[in-house]
């Protein structure tokens, strides 16, 4: 088993000594240095405590030496497409932020902004961090199994209007929604 701590590090914008503090108990830059190049064993107390320091779930960490993972090459910027200096595994979104769990919608046909095949990855919340969520796309369950979807307009604990992607549509209030999904990742097929 190889382990992917550099990999997630860098892709949370970590530094050795952000993830030495971020453990519990702290350790050293150093250490985690040597956990993952493998100069130091890789033991289950380590995968827990470096896991929970990167917010991933203790698997992420490692990957088979078979299975040949989707590997990130290159950056794109205002300067055109620019190889990394050594490419990286790419780890899935889903992999990188354990904290909340995903909901998927997908769209069966062009509404607002979103085109016919797109899939929206969305994070649940509760219903009282409602007002944070402001003014970004989300879905909430209503009674008898249905869905409202659209721009969260207002919110509380007790009501959250959306305003929906068609344009004309007039606003939905959903009352008492037992969560709240903001949308977090757009997948589309080019």
């Amino acid at each position: 088993m190889i382990n992917r701590i550099r990999d997630i590090r860098r892709q949370k914008n970590m530094t050795l000594a952000d993830v030495a503090l971020a453990c519990d108990p702290p350790t050293t830059a150093q250490t985690i240095g040597r956990l993952e190049t493998g100069m130091r064993n890789l033991s289950l107390v380590w995968m827990n405590r470096i896991a929970a320091a990167l917010q991933v779930e203790p698997e992420t960490l490692l990957r088979s030496e078979g299975a040949e993972p989707a590997r990130l090459v290159a950056t794109l910027g205002t300067k055109g497409a620019e190889a990394l200096k050594k490419p990286v595994d790419a780890v899935l979104p889903n992999d990188l932020s354990a904290d909340a769990p995903w909901v998927v919608v997908s769209v069966d046909a062009a509404v607002g902004e979103y085109r016919e095949g797109d899939q929206l990855w969305l994070r649940q919340h509760r219903p009282e961090e409602a007002t944070d969520l402001l003014n970004r796309d989300v879905l909430a369950p209503m009674p008898g199994g249905r869905f409202a979807f659209g721009r969260l307009i207002e919110g509380s604990a007790q009501t959250v209007t959306l305003l929906p992607p068609a344009a004309g549509k007039s606003p939905v209030a959903v009352e008492q929604p037992a969560w709240l999904a903001v949308a977090e990742m757009l997948v589309r097929k080019l």
